[in-house]
Formats: structure tokens, C-alpha cells, sequence
């Protein structure tokens, strides 16, 4: 009786990572469906804080940025900060884009690991416009003057591994963004957890990403001068006055996935991804990508991003990449390709390094 009481336990055990694994996954795919704001109206543009959308990872975004169950790399954290916690040694990473119409986007991450306390992140994130000529009705071919359009984000985190399984963590984000001599900022909190369901490295993952204080412009291009009345002579009619901006909230989005590795063999590897989005500020979607590692070293991606996401011009990802081991010392080089549509492409640049 013993013996099949074990039998039967073992059976348990065994079926029980494979229930949650498929389980999981019907989850994400119907998540979409269960929301009323599937079939609402979209909310898109009423959200500040653009920028911090703009994911900074080549490798993810090769793999349709489905991150958000991942820690193989510094930028991963920006997925999922849980991912923090399972960053080892001191790394670093850069990533530069030439964002859509030449915008340039910047991003450098650092990592220190501090022992049993937990790790440490640091990051900074840069969007810039370059200097575009003013014009107005009158002067349709430029007024002489240059203005130029600024988002900036710095970054504090800090994660921990709880377990040999479990990790969780955070990041604080300090965000401005300048349009000529106008401005905004506030701060950002990023929270999200990371799970391993099964020894073989099949991963949960959960974030949820720019909750913070909602702000609002202010600056000297907002000063006006004011009639009170038009109608009235003799009065003041060049009263010095100020235009009043709404404030507006940051975007904040959550986000759940699987990362699911399939190993050929110890130079043959493919790791599959699938993330489901919810924002505040558009329809829920999915994500999902695959990576095949060839010797440890190359890896060739593709993903497709934001399925069902109303009004998307965004889709197709590719990428590749090289990571190498030179005396205990980890450097790695990717490329992504990012289609959006109308807005043709967008290509990202990844170098890291961790010692």
C-alpha cells in the first residue's frame, strides 16, 4: 500500500508543473478577451511618459519584447524588475536607437551586486528630437528660431532572489520632459516578481510599470498677455497672464508571460516567450518570440508584437546577436529590426558587459 502511495505521489508532483505550465498559458492567451475595454474605446495619447514605452533591449525586442519572464540581462529589468534579484556580478549595458522620423534614443543600465543584501540598478534614458525650425502661419519657412523636444529618465532599483526560485523587485524613476522652454516631471515606480515553475527553467513572470503622480506642463512659453475685455477701451490690455496645463497621468502598464526553454542539445537551445499587456492608456494585447542559441554564442530571433491591439502599426520583430566568454568576463552584441507600419522601422543597438 506504501509503494503505491508513493507511485501515486510522484505522479502528483510530476503532473503538477505541467497543469500550471498549460494553465498559465490559457490564462495569457485569453486575457485579452475577459477585459470590456476590448471592445471600448481606446484611450491613446492621453498619457505623458511616451518615452518610457520605448523598450531598451535588442535581444527582447527581437523576441517581440516578450521580456517580462526573463533575467539574462541587465535590461531585462526593465520588463520585469524582479528580474534584479537574479542579475549576477557588475554589469554594464548600452543601448542607442535611431528612433522613429530620427529621433535619437538613448539607454545605459548598470548592475552591482552587493551579496546576500540583493543587487543594485542604476539607469538612465535619453529621447531627443534634435533641433527643429519654428514656424508658424505667417512664416511658414521658419521664424529663425530652433526648439527641440527633451525626455529624460533617471533610475534607482534594487531586487532580491528570496529563494532558489523566487525574486522580486523594484525601481524608482525620476522623469522629466521638455518641449523648448517648457517642462514636466514626476516620478515613476516600478514593481514586478519573477517565478521559476520548474527545475528545467520554465519561468513566470509579472510587472507592473510606471504607477506614479500624474503632472502637468509649465514654463515660460505658457505666459501670455491678456485682454480682459476687447470690447472696452482705455483699460489694460496687455495684463501679463499664464496658460494652465491639464495634468496628465503616466502610462502605466502591467504585464504577465512565460519563458519556456527547449534544449537539443548543450549547443542547441530554444527558448520561447509569450507576455500579455495591459495598459491604462490602450487595448490589452500579447506578445510572443522565440530565441535559437547555436554553441552558446549565436542567437537568432523573431517575435510579433502586440497582437490584437487596436489600431497597431507595430508587428514583425527580427534580431541576432553574439555573446561570448572571454576569461570569466561576458560581453554580448545585438540587433533587433522592429516593423511599424506606416512608420516604416525602427533598428536597436545592444553592447554589454558583465564581470
Amino acid at each position: 500500500m506504501k509503494v503505491h502511495d508513493d507511485k501515486l505521489k510522484f505522479q502528483i508532483k510530476a503532473q503538477a508543473p505541467s497543469r500550471l505550465l498549460w494553465l498559465s498559458l490559457s490564462l495569457l492567451l485569453l486575457l485579452p478577451s475577459w477585459h470590456p475595454s476590448v471592445m471600448a474605446q481606446s484611450k491613446t495619447g492621453t498619457t505623458i511618459g511616451q518615452f518610457l514605452l520605448i523598450e531598451p533591449s535588442a535581444r527582447y525586442t527581437g523576441m517581440g519584447n516578450a521580456g517580462v519572464a526573463s533575467y539574462d540581462e541587465i535590461a531585462a529589468a526593465y520588463y520585469n524588475p524582479g528580474a534584479i534579484g537574479r542579475l549576477r556580478g557588475y554589469g554594464l549595458q548600452f543601448t542607442h536607437s535611431l528612433w522613429l522620423a530620427d529621433i535619437r534614443y538613448d539607454y545605459v543600465a548598470a548592475s552591482i551586486q552587493m551579496g546576500t543584501i540583493g543587487n543594485l540598478l542604476v539607469t538612465a534614458t535619453s529621447l531627443n528630437s534634435g533641433e527643429i525650425d519654428v514656424r508658424t502661419v505667417e512664416q511658414p519657412l521658419g521664424t529663425g528660431e530652433r526648439y527641440s523636444v527633451s525626455n529624460f529618465a533617471l533610475g534607482l532599483g534594487y531586487g532580491r532572489q528570496l529563494t532558489d526560485r523566487f525574486s522580486m523587485g523594484f525601481t524608482i524613476n525620476y522623469v522629466q520632459e521638455t518641449i523648448w522652454h517648457s517642462s514636466l516631471s514626476t516620478v515613476a515606480i516600478s514593481v514586478g516578481t519573477l517565478y521559476n515553475l520548474t527545475t528545467n527553467g520554465v519561468r513566470l513572470g509579472a510587472s507592473i510599470c510606471n504607477f506614479g503622480m500624474p503632472a502637468r506642463y509649465s514654463g515660460r512659453d505658457l505666459r501670455i498677455i491678456y485682454d480682459n475685455d476687447p470690447s472696452k477701451y482705455g483699460d489694460n490690455s496687455s495684463l501679463p497672464g499664464q496658460i494652465y496645463t491639464d495634468a496628465y497621468p503616466l502610462p502605466v502598464i502591467f504585464r504577465v508571460g512565460l519563458s519556456v526553454p527547449i534544449e537539443f542539445s548543450p549547443n542547441n537551445r530554444l527558448q520561447l516567450a509569450v507576455n500579455a499587456f495591459h495598459p491604462n492608456d490602450n487595448t490589452e494585447s500579447i506578445s510572443f518570440g522565440a530565441e535559437w542559441l547555436l554553441f552558446k554564442s549565436f542567437g537568432l530571433r523573431a517575435g510579433y508584437q502586440n497582437l490584437f491591439l487596436k489600431d497597431s502599426e507595430v508587428g514583425l520583430t527580427l534580431g541576432a546577436g553574439l555573446q561570448l566568454d572571454v576569461a570569466g568576463h561576458f560581453f554580448q552584441f545585438d540587433y533587433a529590426w522592429a516593423d511599424h507600419g506606416r512608420l516604416e522601422n525602427a533598428q536597436r543597438f545592444t553592447v554589454g558587459f558583465l564581470f
